[in-house]
């Protein structure tokens, strides 16, 4: 009888043995990364997921609360706690939001495209602080800029002038689409634009201005107008405003109709800390069947440090609910 002998296999050398858990250990090590990657890869996309709701909640509250501030304008002045265009900012929450709108309106301000050349000359000498050839200049050359020819004002400038100042573009020759767009008129400086932007807009439509929101500057410019005659008026419109009765009338040349154009500033600001901000200039119309006109509609720039500090801030008049 044949007895059978059990052989086993030869072990495997140590240096294969080593190898194997080398290659277990990269491997786990590769599925942990990509584990990983993949579970912050759905945070994130969660995380835009709420952060898109956020924002379009936001954007909705902030739609509505552009509404609401267009509302509170159009009440009678006499109605206590109305609010005026005043730049000053309403505070309250609204469905977990803080919510934190102002007014101010664009008429009080000198619009570049209608402007007469004579108030715009001497805004630019009053508030510009220029002498009256420089300030003769660029009126001649913001006339060049939105008038629709290539003909060239006495002290302006058209095509031929910029290509000579070096400039890569020429006259619009059209309107101003945006006060930022006065920048570009050859013989603007930035430090000069910083002294006029303020108090020039796009919008009012208007060749003079409406005294009853302008301010000091403007009336300033205004042709007749002296320090006592302005101070006095500043003083009688601070009263009015404060007693909310009707606001006085200043009895100068270039002061145009009280017609107004509403620029509303709305910041949202919800819990997880998604900001909205809604930009809209409005004009009240008489019609009852079309009662607005919408000018402009957009996303804008943060002003207050943070909506939900709003009532903490200088420009806050009060918070309502």
């Amino acid at each position: 009888m044949n007895a059978r002998i059990a052989v086993s296999p030869p072990a495997a050398p140590l240096a294969q043995r080593g190898i194997a858990l080398v290659l277990v250990l990269w491997l786990t090590a590769l599925l942990t990364v990509i584990a990983g990657g993949f579970a912050y890869a759905m945070r994130n996309e969660a995380q835009a997921a709420r952060n898109t709701m956020s924002e379009a909640q936001a954007r909705a509250v902030a739609d509505g609360a552009v509404a609401r501030t267009v509302f509170e304008l159009m009440r009678p002045r006499t109605i206590p706690g109305v609010w005026a265009a005043d730049g000053v900012f309403h505070v309250w929450d609204e469905d977990g939001l803080r919510v934190a709108a102002a007014a101010v309106d664009e008429s009080g301000k000198i619009d570049i495209n209608t402007v007469t050349d004579a108030l715009l000359l001497s805004f630019l000498q009053t508030a510009g602080q220029l002498d009256p050839d420089t300030a003769g200049r660029l009126v001649d050359a913001i006339g060049d800029w939105k008038d629709a020819d290539d003909l060239r004002r006495p002290n302006g400038a058209e095509s031929a002038e910029y290509q000579a100042a070096g400039l890569s573009y020429k006259p619009a020759n059209a309107a101003f689409e945006t006060v930022a767009d006065l920048q570009r008129v050859l013989g603007m400086t930035p430090a000069l634009f910083a002294r006029l932007a303020g108090n020039l807009t796009v919008y009012s439509g208007a060749p003079g201005i409406n005294p009853q929101f302008a301010s000091r500057a403007v009336l300033m410019a205004l042709p007749g107008a002296t320090d006592a005659i302005v101070d006095t008026y500043l003083a009688q419109r601070a009263a009015a405003l404060a007693a909310a009765q009707p606001l006085p009338v200043l009895p100068l040349a270039g002061a145009g109709a009280p017609v107004n154009v509403w620029r509303v500033h709305v910041e949202v600001t919800a819990p997880d800390g998604v900001v909205y901000v809604r930009e809209a200039v409005l004009r009240p119309n008489s019609d009852p069947r079309r009662p607005l006109t919408v000018l402009a509609w957009q996303e804008g720039d943060r002003t207050l440090p943070a909506a939900a500090d709003a009532a903490n801030a200088s420009n806050v008049a009060n918070v309502t609910r």
